[in-house]
C-alpha cells in the first residue's frame, strides 16, 4: 500500500493535497516554510538528535567537510539562530585537535561533543579508541570540562574509561549521558584469545554526581566530574545462532521516563542498541537489543569497572543486555538502510528502527522494550532514506525519502511530504532529520553550491500548517 494523502499542506493562502505516491509537486514552490539557516562557505553538520537548544531558538552543529582533507578534520562548535542567522562560536579546537558530532543538553544551556586529542603523537592522534566526551556551558563558551575520565595505566580507576567515546547523548532528563566507545588498552591486541579480549566497540554511559580522580602516570589520563562505565558486553567470536554480539552500536534512550516492563513495574533507564549476531550459516546480521541499567552504576559486576590490562571494562551490577529482534530467517535478515540509531517513542513503548520489507524497500518498524514480534510500520515506494527522530508526543517520525523530507503518522504508517522531491545533488542528507522540542519544525541538511564549490548547509521546515490542518 502506497502513503495516502493525510493533511492539507499550505501554498501560500491556497491548500494543496500532497502525497508521498508520487503527486506532481511544482518544484517553484513550497510545501511548507522551508528557511536556509546558514550560508557561510564550510560544512555544516547536524547530529541525528538533541541539535535544538532547550528553547527551540538554536541549532548545534560542527564544521566538519568532506575533504580535503578527509575524515574527522572540524575545528568548531558553533550554533546558529534559527530566526535572526546569528552565529555564536561555542568551542574553538586547539593545539591540533579537532571536535564534532554535539548535542544539547534537553534541559540546560550546555552542549557535549566529540574532542579529539590536543597534540597528536604518532602514538597518540585521533581515533577512534583516542578521543573524549567534551561539555560546554553555552553561556561560558570556549571552556571544555571533560565528559569521560581516562586512565591508561594500569591499576586502572573505577569511573574511567581507557579509549575514545563518540555520539553523545542525554537522556530525557538532562542527567545521564550515553555513547559508543573503543578501548585504547585491548587495541594493542590482533586476536582474541583465552588469556585477552580485543577491542570492540560497545555502548556507554557518564553518570553525573560521581566524581573520579585519576593517577597522572599517562599524559593522556584525565579526570572526570561524570562517573563512565559500559553497559554492554561483546565477544570477538560470537556463537552462530546464539545472543552473543561482536558488536554493540547506534543506541538511543528508551522513553522520556523509561519503559514499563511486562510485570506493570517501571525500568527508569535503559538502551536500545544495535547488537551484531551471527547466524547459523555465519553471516553477520545487526539485531536490536536493549540493556536495562541499574540507578547505582558503580558497583561492579562479573568484573572490573575499568577492565584490565587484558580484558575490556564489565558492565556494573544489574545491567541486563538482551535481544529483541531474531530476524536471521528473514528474506533480507537485519537492519538495513542508511546509518541509523534506533529511537524510542517518548512513551517508551515503541522502538523504530529500520528494515526491509519482502520487496527489498527499506521500510519503518517497530518493537515493544518487552520483546514480541516487530511491527512494520511504513509501506511505502520508496526507502527511508536517513536518520529520524520522533516529535514530542510521540504521534509522528521526521525522516527523508524520496528526495523530500517526510513524516510519517506513528499510528497508521501514512507518510506525507513536507518539502517537495528535489534533485538527487540537493536532496535532503542522510545524518539528520530532527524535530525541534515543540515538534513544530524539522532541522536538515542539503548540498548548496555556491561559488562552484558545494557545502552542506542547516535548513529549517515548520509544521504549523500541518498542525493546523490536522486539527480541523
Amino acid at each position: 500500500m502506497r502513503p495516502k494523502d493525510s493533511w492539507k499542506f499550505a501554498l501560500s493562502s491556497l491548500l494543496l493535497l500532497a502525497s508521498c505516491a508520487g503527486a506532481q509537486i511544482p518544484q517553484d514552490k513550497q510545501l511548507m516554510s522551508e528557511r536556509q539557516i546558514t550560508t557561510a562557505r564550510h560544512g555544516h553538520v547536524l547530529t541525528n538528535a538533541r541539535v535544538w537548544s532547550p528553547d527551540g531558538r538554536w541549532l548545534v552543529y560542527d564544521i566538519r567537510s568532506e575533504g580535503p582533507p578527509p575524515g574527522f578534520n572540524g575545528d568548531r562548535i558553533e550554533m546558529v539562530n534559527v530566526e535572526t542567522g546569528e552565529v555564536r562560536v561555542l568551542y574553538q579546537s586547539k593545539n591540533g585537535a579537532f571536535c564534532g558530532v554535539v548535542t544539547f543538553n534537553p534541559r540546560e544551556p550546555k552542549v557535549v561533543f566529540i574532542l579529539g586529542p590536543e597534540n597528536p603523537t604518532p602514538e597518540w592522534e585521533y581515533s577512534m579508541w583516542h578521543r573524549q566526551g567534551a561539555i560546554v556551558d553555552v553561556t561560558t563558551p570556549g571552556k571544555a570540562a571533560n565528559l569521560d575520565a581516562c586512565d591508561v595505566t594500569p591499576p586502572f580507576t573505577a569511573g574511567s574509561l581507557r579509549g575514545g567515546s563518540h555520539v553523545h547523548v542525554w537522556d530525557a532528563a538532562g542527567e545521564w549521558v550515553s555513547f559508543t566507545y573503543e578501548d585504547h588498552v585491548t587495541a594493542q591486541f590482533e586476536k582474541a584469545t583465552d588469556a585477552n579480549d580485543i577491542n570492540l566497540r560497545n555502548v556507554g554511559v557518564s553518570v553525573p554526581g560521581h566524581s573520579v580522580r585519576v593517577n597522572k602516570g599517562h599524559a593522556r589520563n584525565r579526570d572526570s566530574d561524570y562517573f563512565t562505565v559500559l553497559a554492554t558486553r561483546t565477544t570477538a567470536n560470537p556463537k552462530p545462532g546464539s545472543d552473543e554480539i561482536s558488536k554493540a552500536y547506534e543506541e538511543g534512550w528508551i522513553g522520556d521516563k523509561g519503559y514499563v516492563r511486562a510485570d506493570g513495574s517501571r525500568q527508569r533507564r535503559a538502551l536500545a542498541f544495535q547488537g551484531n549476531v551471527v547466524s547459523t550459516d555465519l553471516k553477520t546480521v545487526p539485531e536490536v537489543f536493549i540493556v536495562d541499567l541499574p540507578e547505582d552504576v558503580t558497583v561492579p559486576g562479573d568484573g572490573p569497572l575499568a577492565g584490565t590490562a587484558t580484558r575490556m571494562p564489565y558492565p556494573p551490577k544489574a545491567a541486563a543486555q538482551r535481544r529483541l529482534t531474531f530476524t536471521t530467517e528473514r528474506k533480507f535478515p537485519g537492519l538495513q538502510g542508511p546509518r541509523h540509531w534506533l529511537r524510542s517513542s517518548p512513551d517508551g513503548a515503541r522502538i523504530a528502527f529500520l528494515m526491509k520489507d519482502e520487496q527489498g524497500i527499506v521500510q519503518f518498524w517497530t518493537i515493544a522494550p518487552t520483546g514480541g514480534s516487530p511491527r512494520q510500520l511504513t509501506r511505502n515506494a520508496w526507502p527511508i532514506s536517513s536518520a529520524f527522530t520522533w516529535s514530542h508526543d510521540g504521534r509522528l517520525i521526521a525522516h527523508a525519502m524520496d528526495n523530500s523530507v517526510c513524516v510519517t503518522d506513528s499510528t497508521t504508517g501514512s507518510t506525507t511530504r513536507v518539502t517537495p522531491r528535489s534533485e538527487d545533488k540537493s536532496g535532503p542528507l542522510a545524518e539528520a532529520c530532527v524535530f525541534s522540542p515543540d515538534g513544530r519544525r524539522i532541522a536538515f541538511l542539503r548540498k548548496v553550491q555556491d561559488g562552484g564549490v558545494v557545502f552542506p548547509q542547516i535548513f529549517v521546515v515548520g509544521l504549523d500548517a500541518v498542525a493546523a490542518a490536522k486539527g480541523r
